[in-house]
């Protein structure tokens, strides 16, 4: 399989652009010129004195641009340096011929990049610009591992790595440590490419470089896939691509989708991989990616020939071996001979398949991965074999299953090598532990056979007593604002107690106003309306005397309701009033219900309802008398408004224990679903009409609830439709005082 690692090195911050591919060369105008004037601040293509300022931006674009443009990349690069060498601005030169080298290097122009990176490394040395040499020998590394040449790609990368473990750049470490297991891993040797990504990985997610995260878990997903392990691959690829997600790193996310296609292609799944390399070819083709286009075209060649379109895939792959033999790209090289000789022995075509079979195996031993090597093995096997060669297919098939016995045996290592790194690394740092302190103790063997040992305690116990003495004093004055602060805090603490007290004060007196408006504003207004029209009939002689007098009743029975509704509303008002003090006193239960009976007896009558006084003489109560009348008249006219002749309202009362009083309001009347009754007294409801249609408010039962509560009680109903209804209410009982008790008992 070809090299598929995340082929950008990125320099800068993404910018912001489109797909569409810009000229290569500073003779040719570059659409993306004009939007960038202004960015700028300069005409690049005027004769006008440029500043550092101005290159160092042309070289910031240029380094924006590659993940998203490469040929943007190049002409910004090239623009930099051509405004560098005008006014001699070394830095700036560097690190355009660092963009363009970069750039050239990406296209297959390997021999230019050498050239461009050769010039801007003697610049940064004698800059002695640390970072920008390190850039450049990264960059070389990535060049030779992409043409196949590991050694000379390890001792560039070695040379970064000294460099930024001395200058302490993590991110630059890990993008160093990333690249190093990207050779071991051309090289097959995936135990130590492991390792370097580990490495990576664990400064990279430390420190959240999400980029460097997401290359990383792609290039451990292309260990796993080496090992077959392909559920584990993806998981790994999916990691990536939702860390790559949301950025302009199209380069990335093509690699990626590459890496999935390839998985599908393995597991025999053609279509869904088709879809996904094409989609990384697109990306490839409009940034002029060669490695890329080599081994889309190879991968998606073999996906036509398993297919059994072999002319296509023939097409596909003779492409990719010759865009890899023009830029000397071993790897890409090998894979596609590889891949043409599988094409032509799926379609029989043996002589062919065995002549690319052997010069992938040629190119294979050359770059020494164990895994190319196997493919081309089996390859040869199964051309040899249909070419009637059995013996030498049985050899290659041999060859074969050694190489992938030992792949198998690297897993274990891949494995151990990934799990148990921070145990060793761990027992690494324990060992210097102790070997820092075995040299401190032979010190302090050494030192303690001289006659001086005894003046430098002297003067370390003296040095401590003043840092003691000093640190009591501190410890002690910080006590002393320790215990400030705290009293000062609860003072706060207590303001702020204090202060939410009074806000819920006033919250609760605005919901009181709420509610008060809201009543007078849609109960009480009603009637008043009413009875100022007819008035104003009367004024105007709309209406006869006959006309009025039939209006009498019904305007009467309005402003009596109006009465008693608005007595209970200014007495229920008046109890929620912080100045409200609750009259309670010993009052005769029955003085009070019988009052109240008697008032509403000839209502009850008018409609052919009993209203029956069941209270029992001599129950006394302890409350406010007042409160209770009100609850005792708004439920027996509540009861009258929802029963019909000959229905009956019972009062009844009951001592329920040697505290409470229970006092019942029963009716036979029309009842309501539980569902309603439920809802009386948790807000205001819609008010139903009587039996003989009367109004209501929808307000007196919680006037009743908040009265009762208030008296140290507690209201309920039951009711179920047709049978009636029964409200109950409890008040406290009169107790007598000890002395009164013995009194009465003697």
């Amino acid at each position: 399989m070809p090299l598929k690692h995340i082929r950008q090195l990125k320099l800068g911050v993404a910018f912001m652009c489109s797909l569409t591919s810009t000229p290569l060369f500073a003779g040719v105008r570059n659409p993306h010129v004009d939007s960038i004037k202004n960015l700028l601040g300069v005409s690049i293509d005027s004769q006008s004195p440029t500043d550092t300022v101005t290159i160092n931006r042309m070289n910031k674009l240029a380094a924006d641009y590659f993940q998203s443009n490469p040929d943007s990349a190049y002409y910004y690069g090239q623009k930099g340096i051509q405004l560098a060498r005008k006014i001699k601005y070394d830095e700036g030169i560097a690190n355009g011929l660092l963009q363009t080298g970069h750039v050239n290097y990406f296209k297959g122009r390997s021999e230019k990049a050498q050239q461009d990176f050769d010039e801007a490394i003697g610049i940064f040395k004698r800059l002695k610009n640390d970072k920008g040499l390190s850039m450049c020998y990264v960059s070389l590394g990535r060049m030779y591992t992409l043409l196949a040449d590991y050694k000379q790609a390890l001792v560039y990368l070695n040379l970064a790595l000294q460099i930024n473990q001395r200058i302490k750049d993590e991110k630059a470490l890990a993008d160093n440590y990333k690249n190093i297991g990207v050779v071991y891993y051309s090289q097959g040797e995936l135990s130590k490419a492991l390792d370097f990504y580990y490495k990576g990985l664990f400064i990279a997610v430390k420190n959240h470089y999400s980029g460097l995260s997401a290359e990383l878990y792609n290039d451990i997903g292309l260990v796993l896939q080496n090992m077959e392990v392909y559920p584990k691959a993806i998981e790994h690829y999916q990691k990536a691509l939702n860390l790559f997600q949301g950025t302009k790193n199209y380069q990335a996310i093509a690699t990626v989708n590459e890496n999935i296609g390839e998985v599908l292609l393995a597991q025999k799944e053609y279509g869904k991989a088709i879809g996904y390399l094409s989609s990384s070819l697109k990306v490839a083709k409009s940034q002029g990616d060669i490695d890329g286009l080599c081994s889309l075209y190879t991968d998606l060649g073999l996906c036509f020939a398993y297919q059994g379109k072999g002319p296509v895939a023939i097409n596909y792959l003779d492409t990719a071996i010759r865009l890899s033999k023009k830029y000397k790209y071993v790897y890409n090289q090998a894979y596609a001979l590889i891949g043409l000789s599988t094409a032509y022995n799926l379609q029989k075509e043996y002589s062919k398949a065995y002549e690319h079979a052997m010069a992938g195996q040629a190119l294979a031993i050359r770059l020494g991965n164990l895994s190319v090597r196997a493919n081309a093995s089996l390859q040869l096997s199964k051309t040899l074999a249909g070419l009637g060669r059995f013996n030498d297919a049985y050899t290659y098939l041999n060859q074969y299953m050694d190489m992938k016995t030992k792949l198998k045996d690297n897993e274990s290592i891949q494995k151990l090598t990934s799990y148990n790194y921070d145990l060793d690394f761990a027992t690494k740092e324990r060992q210097l532990q102790e070997q820092q302190r075995e040299q401190t103790l032979l010190y302090q063997q050494k030192i303690a056979s001289q006659r001086s040992i005894n003046i430098i305690f002297g003067i370390i116990i003296l040095a401590m007593v003043i840092i003691l003495v000093n640190y009591y004093m501190q410890r002690r004055r910080q006590q002393k604002i320790n215990a400030k602060l705290e009293e000062k805090n609860y003072e706060v603490l207590q303001q702020k107690a204090s202060l939410d007290e009074q806000t819920s004060e006033l919250n609760d007196l605005n919901k009181l106003k709420d509610r008060l408006i809201s009543i007078l504003a849609h109960d009480l207004r009603a009637p008043l309306s009413t009875l100022r029209g007819m008035f104003d009939l009367l004024q105007d002689d709309t209406i006869t005397h006959q006309e009025m007098l039939d209006m009498i009743p019904g305007v009467l029975k309005k402003l009596e309701y109006t009465s008693d509704f608005l007595d209970t509303l200014l007495f229920w008002i008046n109890s929620q009033m912080e100045s409200f003090v609750s009259s309670v006193t010993t009052f005769s239960v029955k003085d009070v219900v019988r009052y109240e009976v008697e008032n509403y007896h000839d209502a009850a009558e008018q409609k052919g309802v009993k209203l029956i006084d069941h209270v029992a003489k001599g129950l006394s109560a302890s409350a406010d008398p007042n409160s209770i009348r009100i609850v005792i008249r708004n439920l027996i006219t509540n009861a009258i408004k929802f029963t019909g002749k000959g229905d009956t309202i019972e009062v009844i009362s009951e001592e329920q224990n040697e505290n409470t009083i229970v006092i019942r309001v029963k009716d036979s009347g029309v009842g309501m679903p539980a569902e309603q009754a439920g809802k009386l007294f948790k807000s205001k409801v819609d008010s139903k009409t009587g039996t003989n249609n009367e109004l209501g408010t929808g307000m007196g039962l919680l006037f009743c609830k908040d009265l009762v509560e208030k008296c140290n009680g507690k209201i309920w109903v039951t009711s179920e439709p047709g049978v009636g209804t029964e409200f109950s209410f409890t008040i406290p009982v009169y107790s007598l005082p000890v002395e009164g008790k013995m009194l009465a008992q003697a």
